[in-house]
């Protein structure tokens, strides 16, 4: 039996079809042999999606202000699927030092030894990122702000000058999302979320997306999608819909309690740095403000005194937040970066153990509590 499109029927629901298929079917031998000529928008097998998939994909590509939108099976896909589809050897690839830690690894680790020459620059370089490039600069990897210490780049500064050079740009802009930062209006070309976190919203899922507006890139895009078998669920796909429903909701209250425990934070006398754009002692506040309407539910902090018994009373004297490095769900977490992996980076802005919150929907009052009691041992334990 085959299952086809329904046409012509008049069934309606608020809630998204889910469509698994591996297999696509064709009506005849010329439509098989020619599949495909279906790419990049078109269904020729289910590594490339089905309804389902095209459906998210132009959700978030009307979020994102894109013309088109790849779904991945992760935000860490996304950004090696996007390099993987533009990157070769013998080509220069400059990357902000507080870029996501995978993609650095990965051009460290895997691209160099392809050929690739792969360069880490400070992210507050803003314009005079055109010294470094090279004839053979081909990407820009930017990430605003930092994953782990929050630097604000000048993405309009840094954009202008890879416009001038035709140097691509790829931006991870999951922290702002295109709630707050839309990077295509920027001059971006490649816009990459984890749907992960604020699209999805859950902490029960996985996935990224790359939009953008070239539909060349687009299609080399959507092949290399289909050669690296980057397949995405379409039961994971309508939890991301259902997700993108109740985003903005979500987001705006999520950013309103960061701002609240971030500010009442920086005021505790053991911080010695709160690290969040929105924050007028943030060195990138300027950058933040001209340039975003809003701001993520992340941030980050550091202890006047680094103590591996004090820190280990702090995290053990919690009990609202539990400990795990993801972030951007309903659910608040926290997480820990010792001051060796800071002293590794070749720009890092502090060279001390880092803590890292994600403020979920909870009570702002239960939180900010919760984090008293651990300044408290903190401060015993020293």
């Amino acid at each position: 039996m085959q299952f086809k499109d329904p046409k012509n029927n008049s069934f309606a629901s608020l809630s998204p079809a889910v469509w698994r298929a591996s297999t696509v079917l064709f009506d005849n031998f010329e439509d098989f042999i020619s599949r495909k000529s279906r790419q990049p928008d078109g269904y020729s097998y289910g590594i490339t999606g089905t309804p389902t998939s095209r459906q998210l994909e132009t959700r978030v590509a009307e979020l994102e202000g894109a013309k088109h939108c790849i779904i991945t099976p992760s935000g860490q896909s996304a950004l090696m699927t996007a390099t993987m589809a533009f990157i070769r050897g013998g080509d220069h690839m400059l990357i902000s030092d507080s870029c996501y830690g995978a993609l650095k690894t990965f051009s460290r680790k895997w691209l160099s030894q392809m050929g690739v020459e792969v360069e880490f620059y400070p992210p507050t370089i803003g314009k005079n990122i055109e010294e470094l490039i090279r004839p053979n600069t081909r990407m820009i990897c930017l990430e605003s702000p930092g994953t782990v210490t929050m630097e604000m780049q000048d993405i309009d500064a840094i954009t202008s000058v890879a416009k001038i050079h035709n140097v691509k740009t790829m931006m991870d802009n999951t922290w702002a999302s295109p709630l707050f930062f839309k990077p295509l209006d920027h001059g971006v070309d490649l816009s990459i979320e984890a749907a992960t976190k604020m699209f999805g919203g859950h902490s029960d899922l996985l996935m990224g997306t790359i939009s953008l507006n070239n539909f060349d890139d687009y299609d080399v895009l959507r092949e290399t999608q289909s050669v690296l078998g980057q397949a995405v669920s379409p039961d994971d796909i309508f939890l991301v819909l259902r997700g993108i429903e109740t985003f903005e909701l979500r987001l705006r209250e999520q950013s309103k309690q960061t701002q609240h425990i971030a500010r009442w934070l920086e005021q505790q006398p053991q911080i010695e740095t709160v690290m969040y754009p929105a924050l007028e002692s943030d060195p990138g506040h300027q950058i933040w403000k001209q340039q975003y309407s809003g701001a993520g539910c992340l941030f980050s902090f550091t202890l006047k005194e680094d103590s591996d018994d004090a820190i280990a009373a702090f995290f053990n004297t919690l009990e609202v937040f539990p400990i795990g490095a993801s972030w951007g769900g309903t659910h608040s977490l926290i997480a820990y970066y010792p001051a060796e992996q800071q002293q590794a980076r070749h720009y890092s802005p502090t060279s001390k153990a880092i803590i890292r919150v994600s403020i979920g929907l909870e009570n702002a009052d239960t939180l900010i509590a919760d984090l008293q009691k651990a300044l408290n041992a903190w401060q015993h334990a020293l």
